[in-house]
């Protein structure tokens, strides 16, 4: 693995881009005093150590239809089947999350939906897939914290 040291700039690189991955390197050349070239070279550093992968794009989901928020705690039959289990929440475009996780549950996953309808049929989809023994489902009632920032700043004064 390749080591590499963020400093503060770097750290207010990284500041800016996670509000807007979109943000022109010579915006953030200005803010920061620096050149655009030194913009563009540590965070193409910072890609290459793999501290930045990729760029994302934030969608409003109420807009487009899909405000309704599920969480599907998932019960196997077996351990094993666990593998199995992903490919077919793959193959469910409304499964945006899955972790396959420790205590309770075997799998725990973010499920988006049009309303309880949808929610309905795509939790019966779930179900239905061999290997699962039961669900538990939790639907939620707002997305109160949704903070990258913070924990990016955490890991920086770690550092």
């Amino acid at each position: 693995m390749l080591k590499f040291k963020l400093d503060e700039i770097d750290h207010q690189i990284l500041d800016i881009l996670i509000d807007n991955m979109r943000t022109p390197f010579t915006d953030i050349a200005k803010r920061l005093l620096i050149s655009a070239g030194t913009v563009h070279v540590r965070v193409r550093k910072m890609e290459e150590a793999g501290i930045i992968k990729g760029s994302s794009l934030t969608l409003d989901y109420n807009k487009m239809g899909y405000s309704f928020i599920a969480y599907v705690g998932i019960y196997l039959e077996k351990t094993h089947q666990t593998k199995y289990v992903l490919e077919r929440l793959q193959e469910i475009p409304y499964v945006t999350v899955a972790h396959i996780t420790t205590g309770k549950f075997n799998i725990y996953c973010k499920v988006r939906a049009k309303n309880t309808e949808h929610a309905k049929e795509i939790i019966f989809k779930i179900d239905d897939i061999d290997g699962i023994l039961r669900t538990e489902t939790m639907i939620s009632l707002e997305e109160s914290i949704n903070d990258k920032k913070r924990l990016m700043h955490t890991i920086f004064n770690d550092l």
